[in-house]
């Protein structure tokens, strides 16, 4: 069970950054030209980064790198610590802000507030996912 869902989020993986790219040019493009504001193209992020999110839960909990690896020589260990406590903390960080801009971008009124809303959390979301993605074992995605 664990090699499927590791296999399903490292693909996910995919799925995400595309997204996630998709909705910041998309807001970004609408911004820069003044146009309204597209619910359906931020809710494609959001989407993703919550389904990915849950298929990592569930690898977390199945996975001998996840919450099974809790112990002081995990923290020593680099990798360890990465698969145990960096990547998860920061993945459910990056997915808080991404909710945050969507909710936020709704109760705004101006479209080009709403643009900007989407614009800075998805990019700080971005960032903070593509700054914890284990880059040893991806995007092959199979390592680990």
């Amino acid at each position: 069970m664990y090699t499927g869902i590791k296999h399903l989020h490292s693909t996910l993986a995919y799925v995400l950054l595309a997204g996630l790219i998709i909705s910041i040019l998309y807001a970004l493009f609408a911004y820069l030209q003044n146009k309204g504001y597209n619910r359906k193209m931020a809710l494609l992020g959001l989407i993703c980064a919550h389904v990915q999110f849950v298929v990592g839960l569930i690898a977390y909990f199945v996975s001998p790198y996840g919450i099974n690896n809790a112990s002081s020589a995990a923290m020593k260990d680099g990798i360890a610590r990465l698969y145990f406590l960096e990547h998860p903390l920061t993945m459910l960080v990056a997915i808080v802000l991404i909710t945050v801009g969507y909710s936020r971008a709704k109760k705004l009124s101006p479209s080009k507030k709403q643009n900007a809303s989407v614009l800075i959390f998805y990019v700080i979301g971005l960032i903070l996912v593509l700054s914890r993605i284990p880059w040893h074992a991806w995007p092959a995605g199979m390592a680990g």
